[in-house]
């Protein structure tokens, strides 16, 4: 467990599982060339790729962020207990997460905003929890905010698409359904601001109402970016995406337009993906980007 300060805002990461990709690179990253992932070798392994496996190793944790006005949970991973078939990495888990989270110093209770980024299954596990053989709130003082797009797209009841999707349809049932029958539920429309430090902005591609989070504070800034990246090597090829981007043109260039705001604005890029130590510095280069990573404390 971790903690990056950025002026007065504590921002710490909540582990859910880390492991390897379920998919060999050609088939996890869309256009994926082999040649450049051969000349970063030196620093992809052991933390962000496997060569005995040939396989990237991917995290899937929450930020925890906490202002002196708000603390928020950005991103809810895989939960417990869910039925994911056909996704064995996050079927019917069993994991201390809650444990962790309290160990980061925030009980359930505690949380009075979760933000999800998007409603895939493995950004909105931990919405909820099984009670009594019923799924409610795992946090139950909080507001959860999701895209009104987000929202439309993932309900099964009303897109039909969504209903064929295994990323969505059981997710969507029994982790975002029983918020919004519980009230808890805030429909974004285009921007929202949290306070006067951070800002929901609509960033599609990865899917169609996915949202980033941006923070600045004290001269200092953060972006949270959801799913527009998966793995530290599209910060040197954004051109890749990942085999779940539903919207392929529109993530490549929500892509660049998150990298451009880290490299102009001095900000930390906080995704949920990425491997040890998960959080990174983006800067300009002759060819596009690079990165450094910042290691919590």
């Amino acid at each position: 467990m971790a903690d990056w300060s950025i002026g007065d805002v504590r921002v710490t990461r909540v582990e859910e599982q880390i492991g390897f990709a379920s998919f060999p690179p050609e088939l996890y990253l869309a256009g994926f060339e082999r040649e450049l992932l051969q000349r970063h070798l030196a620093w992809l392994v052991p933390n962000h790729y496997a060569p005995e496996h040939d396989r990237f190793v991917t995290s899937v944790h929450s930020w925890l962020i906490r202002t002196p006005r708000h603390t928020i949970l950005l991103d809810c991973c895989a939960g417990n207990h869910k039925a994911r078939p056909g996704f064995s990495r996050f079927h019917q888990l069993d994991t201390p997460y809650l444990e962790r989270l309290r160990a980061a110093g925030a009980a359930p209770e505690d949380i009075d905003i979760v933000l999800c980024t998007h409603l895939h299954a493995d950004h909105v596990g931990w919405n909820t929890v099984l009670r009594d053989g019923r799924w409610v709130p795992t946090f139950p003082n909080a507001k959860y905010l999701f895209s009104r797009i987000e929202n439309e797209i993932g309900n099964p009841d009303r897109n039909p698409a969504a209903e064929a999707d295994p990323q969505r349809n059981r997710a969507y049932r029994d982790s975002v359904l029983p918020v919004i029958e519980s009230g808890q539920a805030v429909l974004l429309d285009g921007t929202h601001a949290i306070d006067d430090a951070m800002l929901v902005e609509p960033a599609p591609g990865h899917t169609g109402g996915h949202v980033i989070l941006k923070l600045a504070d004290r001269g200092e800034g953060a972006l949270f970016c959801g799913d527009a990246l998966h793995h530290p090597l599209q910060v040197y090829a954004p051109h890749w995406n990942s085999r779940f981007c539903e919207l392929p043109d529109e993530a490549r260039a929500t892509r660049r337009r998150v990298l451009e705001h880290c490299a102009e604005h001095d900000a930390l890029l906080f995704p949920v993906h990425f491997g040890d130590p998960h959080v990174a510095a983006i800067a300009r280069t002759a060819e596009g980007f690079s990165l450094r990573f910042v290691a919590g404390r």
